[in-house]
């Protein structure tokens, strides 16, 4: 076991990072950057969500947005980039982002708590775990770190809040190719647990296709991760469990930078604030239960 993890209780890390990544996904199901866009001439749904996840590494193609998100299909990738920096570019698109944010929590929690001293404590909390992090190896979290922070608290806590999802999701990342099991696969797999993004999701929003999905299930199936009725084995809840365990061993240095005190109260003041955007609807009911802890 790694030594930073060894002052952090079993799956602290992994119980933060899940709250920041409700927090920043709050800004994924409002309208607030699509019609940013649209008044742009961008107006498909796709784009508008990919300009979003890449904007930060600059007018990539397809390739490179496939080497370093992992999850979309190649082919949703090669019908919107690198064709719509052609319409935009990556910095308006930086600065539109942060609008549609700021928009969006203010709506979701008030002026009252995006103003309170909880709020900038969580932010201060946030920003002091990232100081451990390190660009090396981490496309997404290095683009990122590279923007200027933003103001006010309840912005750079949802800056810092993506930063440490992009860091702990490049880590992944490279546990899941280390394993053989990318792309698609890996969605499958996540879905199996009955905790990952549902396969109606994945197939109108990632851009892969039934029968894509499919093979997936073959290829897993013939593995042995997955049983007759595609559900998960034992091999399969094992090796799980096991990437799951190996990414909080590469995720854990910010969090044993802020230390165990820390990361308890980063998480708790982070999930009471996407309980009330919960609360506000920020997520759709079908998939509600992915953002609130159980």
């Amino acid at each position: 076991m790694n030594m930073t993890t060894l002052s952090l209780p079993e799956h602290a890390v992994r119980r933060c990072q899940r709250m920041l990544n409700s927090l920043h996904s709050t800004a994924y199901f409002t309208a607030d950057f699509a019609d940013a866009l649209a008044a742009r001439g961008i107006t498909d749904p796709a784009a508008a969500h990919l300009t979003a996840k890449t904007a930060a590494l600059g007018a990539v193609g397809p390739g490179t947005a496939s080497a370093a998100l992992g999850g979309i299909g190649h082919g949703l990738l090669a019908r919107h980039l690198p064709h719509v920096w052609e319409r935009i570019t990556p910095a308006e698109v930086l600065e539109l982002r942060f609008a549609a944010a700021d928009s969006t929590l203010r709506r979701l929690l008030g002026h009252d708590t995006l103003a309170s001293p909880r709020m900038a404590e969580a932010a201060r909390l946030a920003l002091r775990a990232t100081e451990a992090c390190v660009p090396q190896g981490r496309p997404m979290y290095a683009a990122l770190a590279d923007v200027k922070e933003p103001e006010p608290a309840h912005l750079a806590l949802w800056y810092a809040a993506t930063l440490l999802r992009e860091y702990r999701g490049d880590g992944h990342l490279c546990v899941l190719v280390g394993a053989g099991i990318a792309g698609l696969d890996a969605l499958v797999l996540h879905a199996a647990t009955g905790e990952g993004v549902p396969k109606d999701a994945v197939i109108a929003g990632q851009g892969w296709s039934e029968r894509e999905w499919e093979e997936a299930e073959s290829r897993l199936r013939a593995r042995g991760l997955l049983g007759p009725e595609n559900q998960l084995t034992e091999q399969g809840r094992t090796l799980r469990e096991d990437l799951e365990d190996e990414t909080d061993r590469l995720d854990a240095a910010p969090f044993a930078h802020l230390g165990g005190e820390g990361v308890a109260r980063l998480t708790e003041l982070t999930e009471s604030f996407v309980r009330a955007a919960a609360d506000a609807g920020a997520y759709p009911a079908h998939l509600r239960q992915l953002f609130l802890p159980v």
